[in-house]
């Protein structure tokens, strides 16, 4: 989930204009979004990644869970879920408590969406090893965790590159080749620490889906380059959460969604 940021949207505009008479006007031209501001070395602010759950029974949950998702298998997955007291929070507990469990975890995730994104979400939560308490409820457990930031050093990178928190992410690890241009065999031009690193506002789907996704980012050097789309980590997103009873691990509720 979020081993990949979204990735801006190009909006283009093309505008008509009629009068009431039905006489045709001039077209408008296109609309484009301004450039990217020039790519400028910015403060390196370190990250210390989410620790991972090293539970066996919560790894081997979550290889259920991946196959469960790899097989669209809706009567299996509501198994894995809570049969009460299913929380889905956004600003308040949206959750129908009139309902099942796995149907109110469908309609957060989109489960049903005719193009599959609800089971690669669910496929995503499967794939992240991390996990950590949700506040004031030990028994309750959310993922992806949080990576530890020195929050004042991040206010003080934000004001001083003019930027948003969400264009902000962090490498999977340290290492990371960052090549341009966006070919697995093009020249290496960076390598990434674990520290935040700047998402451009230029990153668009590739043409070919079958072909593997970059990210094009600016590195605390001032380089600007492609990674793997996989190797950067979001800030925030949404959140699964999970609890333990005696028959196991189940999903306990979830964090985000979709917009109601």
């Amino acid at each position: 989930m979020r081993q990949a940021l979204v990735a801006s949207t190009l909006i283009v505009a093309i505008i008509m204009l009629g009068s009431a008479t039905g006489r045709a006007e001039p077209q408008l031209p296109t609309l484009r979004p301004p450039p990217p501001p020039p790519i400028k070395p910015y403060a390196a602010v370190p990250v210390t990644p989410p620790a991972n759950l090293n539970d066996a029974s919560f790894i081997a949950f979550r290889k259920q869970l991946a196959d469960v998702a790899a097989h669209k298998d809706r009567g299996a997955l509501a198994k894995l879920i809570v049969a009460h007291d299913f929380f889905w929070v956004q600003d308040k507990d949206l959750a129908d408590k009139q309902k099942s469990g796995v149907d109110n975890f469908a309609k957060a995730i989109g489960l049903d969406a005719k193009d599959g994104s609800g089971w690669a979400t669910l496929a995503g939560y499967a794939g992240d090893p991390t996990g950590e308490p949700l506040p004031d409820h030990p028994d309750i457990v959310c993922a992806p965790a949080e990576p530890t930031i020195d929050s004042k050093a991040f206010e003080a990178l934000i004001k001083a590159t003019r930027s948003e928190p969400p264009e902000w992410g962090y490498p999977a690890k340290s290492g990371i080749d960052v090549r341009d241009p966006a070919k697995p065999d093009a020249p290496v031009v960076d390598k990434l620490g674990l520290t935040l690193v700047r998402v451009l506002p230029d990153n668009e789907p590739p043409d070919d889906p079958k072909q593997p996704a970059y990210l094009h980012i600016a590195t605390p050097s001032g380089k600007a380059g492609y990674v793997p789309l996989e190797a950067i980590s979001s800030l925030a997103g949404d959140q699964m959460c999970y609890t333990k009873d005696a028959s196991g691990w189940k999903i306990a509720g979830y964090f985000g969604g979709a917009s109601q």
